[in-house]
């Protein structure tokens, strides 16, 4: 399997991009969510870094979410749980971090890639973006995603997409239940709203917006635990045959 690869530039005015990439569709296997962690705490450590942007390598697609061929070849529940906490300790570093994180989507999110979508604190996408949640699909369930997309799109929307695992919603559909904040026609247009949308946060005050990102993520400590008992679930359930099964069809597509 292809290693993946983030890296992060930060430019003269703060804006710390970080950018993550993988040959299987910018999916995400553990080493590839390990770096992303790493890289997400030390442009949050940065004090040179003012505003985080989180992006995909590509034009396509924005992220795959998990990697199936690590899931096949998870052996016991304790490597099904560490795989799935991966993104347990990405979202928990998304909500943990002093600056905010705005996230770039210029094409289709899958599972853990709508999980990333709903973690950071403002979402700009182009019009090919669109999500789904194909856990049920393959016999699982999105449960380490589900804390952070049910606080931003709320149960009933979160019903939709969880039961729904064969389908795509447009960006329009998740711009109108609070998953992504503003749609542009083309990534080129994505760009230049999502310049002028840091352009004057950079030139604020931390302290302040530090302050308003702990106030929009009250309520949340508990995700410090709570994210990695459902990393266990997931766990578990990618082990049976029937998640097997499932994955290696999907594989053969």
């Amino acid at each position: 399997m292809e290693a993946g690869f983030v890296k992060t530039e930060i430019d003269p005015s703060g804006l710390a991009t970080i950018t993550f990439g993988h040959p299987a569709h910018n999916s995400l296997p553990s080493a590839t969510l390990e770096q992303l962690n790493a890289h997400i705490q030390s442009a949050a450590a940065n004090p040179t870094s003012r505003l985080i942007l989180l992006k995909s390598a590509g034009d396509r697609t924005f992220c795959a979410g998990a990697s199936f061929d690590e899931l096949l070849a998870l052996a016991d529940e304790n490597a099904g749980k560490a795989f799935f906490s991966g993104f347990a300790r990405v979202i928990n570093t998304i909500r943990q971090s002093p600056k905010i994180i705005i996230c770039r989507v210029q094409g289709k999110a899958v599972g853990g890639g709508v999980g990333l979508m709903a973690a950071c604190d403002y979402c700009f996408a182009s019009e090919n973006a669109a999500v789904k949640l194909s856990e049920i699909s393959i016999n699982i369930g999105p449960f380490v995603i589900a804390p952070a997309l049910e606080r931003k799109i709320g149960l009933s929307a979160f019903t939709t997409l969880s039961l729904n695992p064969t389908t795509f919603f447009d960006a329009y559909w998740a711009a109108r239940h609070g998953l992504i904040h503003a749609v542009q026609p083309t990534v080129d247009e994505m760009d230049i709203a999502i310049g002028q949308f840091s352009e004057p946060l950079l030139n604020k005050n931390t302290e302040a917006l530090t302050a308003l990102k702990r106030t929009l993520w009250q309520g949340t400590d508990h995700w410090e635990v709570l994210l990695y008992d459902l990393a266990g679930i997931s766990g578990r359930l990618a082990l049976s045959e029937e998640s097997k099964q499932s994955l290696r069809k999907f594989k053969q597509r």
